[in-house]
């Protein structure tokens, strides 16, 4: 559904299976934002979170869980500014946490 909703919005979309294939998709790459579920089969989503920030630190990143209580606020490296994105959710919330998390990223590098 989401990458329905994204490339009908004209976003063009890389997706992943898990975490190595993202992370590998990176990779001599450059992406204007990355979603990524906290709940993921081969690893957790804030350690994937952690890994593209190494990688691409100013990376924009939506992070989509099904539970209310995810606390992105979290000082661990690699997680602070991400925008969360609570499920379910609509195509309408989807986009508007990209441009959020995509204009925090550019307010950070800029300040």
């Amino acid at each position: 559904m989401m990458a329905i909703v994204l490339r009908v919005r004209q976003f063009e979309i890389v997706e992943a299976a898990n975490a190595a294939a993202a992370l590998q998709a990176l990779e001599g790459t450059s992406f204007d934002a990355a979603i990524v579920d906290i709940f993921l089969a081969d690893t957790n989503g804030f350690e994937l979170i952690a890994a593209l920030r190494e990688r691409a630190p100013d990376l924009p990143v939506v992070a989509v869980s099904g539970i209310a209580t995810v606390d992105l606020a979290s000082p661990a490296a690699g997680i602070s500014n991400v925008v969360s994105l609570q499920k379910p959710f609509r195509p309408n919330d989807l986009i508007a946490a990209v441009e959020l998390a995509r204009a925090a990223a550019t307010a950070a590098v800029n300040t």
